[in-house]
């Protein structure tokens, strides 16, 4: 079955902009500057790709997208540019949590094999989220599944407070991902939350196209795709940006320490 299915996959949630497709086990991608240029250079470089892969759009299985928390305009690209070709093609879209594809980029990029003889093994995703917060998430790895599982709801808020609710879980991490580290690293101590029966990495995974592949096959056999007009971004945050009258007035309060 595998064989048969051919997902085209992106994530514009970060300053990255990935896109991957797959025909089988081929996989064709591209990982590089998004940010605001995403939505001028999202689409060429699909048509690219699905021209590498030799497919169209009404070839594909699904579409695969990240579709957060992270960046707002990222999120709105993707989920905008996912409903216009998915309608176009008749397609469904399989929305994928960013910090899920930041834990299985983990998995891959630091070979967690070794991590596995100590199973169930989790990983903390800390992601900037700017404004001096994270984006927090912690999956469990279900290997005879092969997918991950949120034992903890996505949230955002300081660093140090997302990392203690994290720690505050039952089972404590084995691994822990995501920018944050590098981003916050003057405020995470991560010495008093490392465990002591497997060794605690800190990586700074990033979503991957190619992690958004290789999660697909088994959400779009667990029935996990939607229809287009179901897509949205999934932000966390409710307040997208501070008004005038916010910036002056926390200006003022630093002025006044």
């Amino acid at each position: 079955m595998t064989e048969k299915l051919k997902f085209l996959a992106f994530e514009t949630s970060t300053d990255m902009m990935s896109v991957a497709v797959s025909r089988g086990t081929q996989t064709w991608h591209y990982h590089g500057v998004g940010g605001s240029n995403a939505s001028a250079q999202l689409i060429p470089v699909i048509q690219d790709l699905l021209g590498q892969a030799e497919l169209t759009l009404n070839d594909l299985t699904a579409l695969v997208i990240g579709h957060g928390p992270g960046s707002f305009t990222g999120l709105r690209t993707a989920c905008s540019v996912a409903q216009g070709l998915a309608m176009g093609a008749n397609l469904k879209v399989i929305p994928i949590d960013t910090l899920m594809a930041v834990a299985e980029e983990a998995r891959v990029k630091l070979d967690l094999a070794e991590a596995e003889k100590c199973l169930p093994y989790q990983v903390g995703v800390l992601m900037d989220a700017r404004m001096s917060e994270v984006y927090a998430g912690t999956y469990q790895w279900v290997p005879e599944k092969s997918q991950w599982k949120s034992v903890l709801p996505l949230q955002v808020g300081p660093p140090e407070i997302m990392l203690q609710a994290i720690s505050n879980l039952p089972m404590m991490c084995n691994v822990w991902a995501g920018n944050g580290f590098d981003v916050y690293k003057d405020r995470l101590n991560l010495t008093a939350h490392m465990t002591t029966n497997c060794p605690t990495i800190c990586a700074d995974s990033m979503p991957h196209a190619l992690a958004l592949l290789r999660l697909s096959h088994t959400e779009w056999v667990c029935g996990n795709a939607v229809a287009p007009e179901h897509v949205q971004p999934l932000y966390i945050r409710d307040k997208v940006a501070q008004t005038t009258a916010e910036r002056d007035a926390i200006k003022a309060a630093k002025m006044a320490v």
